[in-house]
């Protein structure tokens, strides 16, 4: 709910003061966490930690549709969830480790370190604004006015609810990350279960399926240029569909091929739905990419929890079907929404 709040202080103070304020808090949260004293105290810096990181997906795709030329708009988009990929396994790969060797406080300040050195390059190497203005900046400024603006802001936020198109990305970005993470919180779950008797260990291993994902965002981008973003994102609806069927078979390759189409299915459509939202966005890019997250992460809270009543009531294989119905549901919804691509 953090990524609302963020999009009006950026139409306030502009996009890179307010990302780089938040990646600077998150920053000082994330390595005074290992120094909680209580689990009190280590949730509340966490929460605080999650807050201030919300600035980053409300605002990323909204200085990137302004900062770059359209032409170019869904590839830096598409680059940006790459991004997003090797982060997270990053993190988890580093923490991993080190937490079964030292304990849960060195992996939170190894995580915490890594962040720290992103968030000193981010400020010290994203561009300087251009294509946005800040309230605060614009002629004629004042308290009064800035109270103005953010009454602007909503009225902004209320106006990407009336688009169809705005709407159908939003829903998307709900059920495919929801799918998304139900497969990935339970099949580690299937293969620690007999056929199979896998560790925790290489269990764990599963989220190295996140580099197909790093490529296929960046890839998406580029085939969406020459055939159109509509068609290519349900090309990728359509993978993940594909990919969360094949895990249903019994064979490990057969599991572990479908995860990887699954997950290089989701980080395309993902990359392209968030980047258009952004371009569709005309006005209020802030307030319609902080929706597109908002049900990004509503979609894994929902969805990722219903994803693990399904897998305790019914087994695998009918999580696995439900959330490829799920995607090719939404794929045929953004085929009616977006007919021209």
């Amino acid at each position: 709910a953090a990524v609302l709040p963020w999009s009006f202080v950026a139409d306030r103070i502009g996009r890179g003061p307010a990302m780089t304020a938040g990646v600077a808090a998150a920053t000082a949260l994330g390595l005074l966490a290992p120094l909680a004293p209580t689990t009190g105290v280590l949730l509340t810096l966490r929460c605080l930690e999650g807050i201030a990181l919300g600035a980053v997906p409300a605002l990323a795709v909204a200085y990137l549709n302004e900062e770059v030329h359209k032409a170019h708009a869904a590839l830096a988009a598409g680059t940006y969830v790459a991004g997003t990929t090797v982060g997270g396994l990053l993190g988890r790969l580093v923490a991993g480790p080190i937490s079964d060797a030292w304990g849960w406080r060195p992996a939170v300040f190894a995580v915490s370190v890594l962040g720290a050195v992103s968030a000193a390059a981010f400020v010290a190497l994203a561009p300087r604004q251009q294509g946005f203005i800040p309230l605060r900046k614009r002629p004629g400024a004042s308290p009064r006015g800035l109270r103005a603006g953010f009454s602007h802001a909503a009225a902004l936020l209320t106006a990407q609810l009336r688009s169809r198109r705005l709407l159908a990305l939003y829903a998307q970005a709900f059920t495919l990350m929801g799918g998304f993470v139900a497969i990935y919180n339970f099949l580690g779950f299937r293969l620690e279960l007999p056929p199979y008797g896998l560790p925790a260990a290489m269990t764990s291993l599963l989220f190295l399926s996140y580099f197909s994902g790093t490529f296929s965002s960046g890839f998406a981008a580029r085939l969406s240029e020459k055939y159109g973003r509509g068609r290519v994102m349900v090309a990728s609806m359509a993978l993940m569909a594909l990919g969360a069927l094949l895990t249903v078979l019994d064979s490990l390759p057969a599991i572990l091929i479908g995860l990887l189409a699954f997950t290089a299915g989701f980080f395309a459509a993902h990359g392209l739905g968030s980047g258009w939202t952004g371009a569709l966005a005309s006005s209020g890019r802030a307030q319609a990419a902080s929706l597109y997250n908002l049900g990004y992460y509503a979609g894994s809270s929902l969805i990722g929890w219903l994803g693990g009543v399904a897998f305790q009531s019914f087994g695998w294989g009918w999580l696995a079907i439900g959330v490829a119905a799920l995607s090719l549901g939404t794929a045929a919804m953004a085929a009616a929404v977006h007919p021209k691509g």
